[in-house]
């Protein structure tokens, strides 16, 4: 059996408890919050043990593995402790506020030989594996462009108060809803190399973003767009979609389903015709053994368990992969006029796609 401590019991850290507890392999040694409250209530109803304070925990229990569920702002200082003490790390998204600690976190882990995840869950829902698949696979021959979206009912009025609406806990959309579609983009079509004309707009809050939008840029010419909206009623929850076109067609994918067009029948994609065809995410999904919110959920932690198990240092959503992300959300920021400031227009200094790649690449 794994031994697992928790750490952070907001919303994900509970939802990671259920999941963590009802995983076969997996015994939950104990759970670290600053708030007494919840952790007495745990120990009281459920008998699991109790921290305060997160180095009394690493250094009491004999554990194998942590999952941190604490405001961003957090992550790079608790990721820091449990790799010193040689553990596995599950991480919630986004990975590091700051990609300079992402880098040193990682070479830490590789160094030590340590598996490593961070939760960006969508990367465990099957419609965007299959479109992961198409895409790679090259059934929608040479891509051009990407757009990825981000719509949902976080933020519906003025408000403030908790770590997501300031911006220096990591709050904002563009941390909390844009990296996961930032990620759904690495994942299927690979990682932009520049990021332009940035939009960080506040509907409802002061101090962060409530909308994102920009152009990406990949090294060989394609485009992208990245759009993010958490002030959107009109969904009743986080809604996430990529579609990429290519030469030989179009694919979109969501939570439900992936919609595939093909100008040409592909040896990748055999008994798929040419023209549109769907593929549901409950035919392409696999059982899992317990179920809450979705079943890239327990997805994710039966993966994150089986690396560890294996000893798999390489895996999906490691921390060098959720570094990717973390850069392409650093140069959103950089593009933002310079400044940072979250509540911003179109920006009037972000410089014309062309003369980005020039840069970049000669």
């Amino acid at each position: 059996m794994i031994r697992v401590g928790m750490v952070g019991l907001g919303k994900m850290g509970l939802s990671h408890m259920s999941i963590v507890r009802a995983h076969p392999e997996v015994t939950l040694v104990a759970a670290c919050d600053t708030m007494t409250y919840l952790t007495d209530v745990l120990a009281k109803n459920t008998g699991l043990k109790g921290y305060v304070d997160l180095d009394k925990m690493l250094a009491e229990e004999q554990l194998d593995a942590v999952v941190i569920a604490t405001p961003s702002k957090l992550h790079a200082d608790m990721v820091q402790r449990a790799l010193d003490h040689g553990l596995h790390v599950f991480c919630e998204k986004p990975f590091v506020l700051d990609p300079n600690d992402g880098e040193r976190l990682v070479q830490l882990a590789d160094s030590k030989g340590l598996v490593t995840q961070v939760g960006y869950h969508f990367r465990f829902v099957a419609a965007f594996q299959e479109a992961a698949r198409i895409v790679h696979a090259g059934a929608l021959g040479t891509v051009h462009h990407v757009r990825t979206e981000a719509y949902g009912p976080v933020v519906l009025r003025p408000k403030g108060g908790t770590w997501r609406s300031a911006k220096g806990e990591g709050g904002g959309a563009l941390y909390d809803y844009a990296c996961h579609a930032i990620d759904l983009v690495n994942f299927v079509a690979g990682v932009p190399a520049a990021v332009s004309g940035v939009v960080r707009h506040g509907v409802f809050s002061r101090d962060v973003e409530d909308e994102v939008y920009c152009s990406l840029h990949f090294a060989d010419g394609a485009s992208g767009q990245l759009c993010v909206n958490w002030s959107d009623e009109s969904f009743r929850k986080m809604s996430t979609k990529v579609t990429v076109w290519g030469t030989n067609g179009r694919l979109t994918a969501d939570r439900q389903e992936c919609q595939i067009y093909l100008r040409q029948a592909h040896a990748a994609l055999p008994g798929t015709p040419t023209g549109w065809s769907v593929r549901y995410t409950t035919e392409l999904s696999k059982e899992v053994w317990f179920y809450l919110r979705g079943e890239e959920y327990s997805g994710q932690i039966d993966y994150f368990v089986q690396s560890v198990k294996q000893r798999r240092t390489d895996g999906e959503n490691s921390f060098r992969s959720a570094l990717q992300a973390d850069r392409v959300v650093s140069m959103i920021l950089a593009d933002s006029t310079g400044t940072g400031s979250p509540i911003l227009g179109l920006s009037s200094k972000a410089p014309a796609a062309k003369s980005i790649l020039e840069r970049l690449f000669g």
